[in-house]
């Protein structure tokens, strides 16, 4: 047993100096290759069987033909599992470098395609993470293009919106300043609904730029769908009798929510105006508001004739205004995409669908607690 612990502590103490000599080359070599730290493990693996076995045999005093029998049969690993780590460390650095080139196509934009050769446990799992990075990245540059697309066209739009009002206020000015006109308070009329129809749409610019910021103030206060509802129906009666169209609101449940009331006084008002406007003469829009598993859904119904399927995803986008035979008089097409990020503010979603004769906007809001 004695002797067993000694060959034991020798073996011990020759394999200790080895390994530490090889902890030290790893620190001195960690930015070299892989190959080259696969080689030193390696040597440090022989390297310290030949220690350990020349300390036991110095020990043990052996004769000169054994130790050179036990040197040569270690050196014969040493070269072998050598040989192994090399061959082992230029297959994973041709990995590595193959996924490298992988990964900096889809960096410069391109699409993320893993390599075809097969590569280890670890180089896999971080293949498939960058091929599910690649593809998050393409969804957000197409939501970017997207995004950049509606600017475009806001800006053209608003652009066209203004140029129209600033062109009749400024004709209107000239011909009250030449004392050509000939009925100046109707003048007067047409030039204050030009500058109220101008600061409307400012308001609306203003709005939708600190949805976008996040940084739209909200005041939420307890109050009942019924209320908040009869108020809306109350504003836009007028601008449906104007142009001949029923509102219904007798299927408005009394039900609480926690919304900001002036906030959500807007998103009923948009979507009531839109569905009035889109709607013809002697057609109907109906607002519904009931309990849902989902929160609370507060839905407006018009009969416009339905959307395009192509136009739906876009209906709530930032400028979309459909379709020219859709949406006389045009606006700035800034209403409902003022309406998503309200209701989205208040935790809720919008979204709108196609029924007989019309379509239905429907707003769900969270439960009041």
């Amino acid at each position: 047993m004695r002797d067993t612990l000694l060959i034991a502590l020798y073996a011990f103490a020759g394999a200790a100096v080895t390994g530490l000599a090889g902890a030290a080359a790893l620190r001195l070599l960690r930015r070299r290759s892989l190959t080259v730290s696969l080689a030193v493990v390696a040597a440090v693996g022989v390297g310290g069987v030949l220690t350990g076995t020349l300390a036991v045999a110095w020990a043990m005093f052996l004769s000169p033909h054994d130790l050179t029998v036990v040197t040569t049969v270690v050196a014969m690993a040493a070269v072998v599992s050598l040989v192994t780590a090399l061959i082992l460390g230029r297959w994973v650095v041709a990995r590595s470098r193959e996924l490298a080139m992988a990964a900096r196509s889809f960096g410069d934009g391109g699409d993320f395609a893993a390599p075809a050769a097969p590569a280890t446990a670890e180089l896999a799992e971080v293949s498939r993470e960058l091929a599910a990075t690649s593809a998050r990245l393409a969804e957000s540059r197409e939501r970017e293009r997207m995004l950049e697309t509606s600017r475009r066209e806001l800006v053209a739009w608003i652009s066209h919106d203004l140029r129209t009002p600033l062109a009749g206020l400024r004709a209107m000015a000239e011909a009250l300043e030449d004392g050509v006109a000939d009925d100046p308070d109707r003048y007067l009329k047409q030039i204050r609904a030009e500058v109220e129809r101008l600061d409307g749409m400012v308001g609306d610019l203003f709005e939708l730029s600190r949805i976008h910021a996040g940084t739209l103030p909200l005041s939420p206060s307890r109050i009942s769908l019924y209320d908040l509802v009869g108020d809306a129906l109350a504003g836009a009666g007028p601008l449906a009798r104007a142009h001949g169209v029923r509102l219904v609101g007798d299927r408005v449940a009394p039900v609480p929510v926690e919304v900001d009331a002036k906030e959500m006084s807007r998103v009923l008002g948009n979507l009531l105006v839109n569905a009035i406007r889109r709607t013809p003469a002697d057609g109907t829009v109906a607002v519904v508001a009931e309990r849902s598993p989902d929160g609370v859904v507060l839905s407006v119904t018009d009969g416009c004739g339905g959307i395009p399927e192509e136009d739906l995803p876009r209906v709530f986008d930032t400028g979309w205004r459909g379709t020219d035979a859709r949406t006389p008089p045009a606006g700035a097409g800034l209403g409902l995409a003022i309406v998503r990020g309200i209701v989205e503010a208040h935790q809720g979603r919008a979204s709108v669908r196609n029924i007989p004769g019309g379509c239905r906007f429907e707003v769900t809001l969270p439960t009041a607690p």
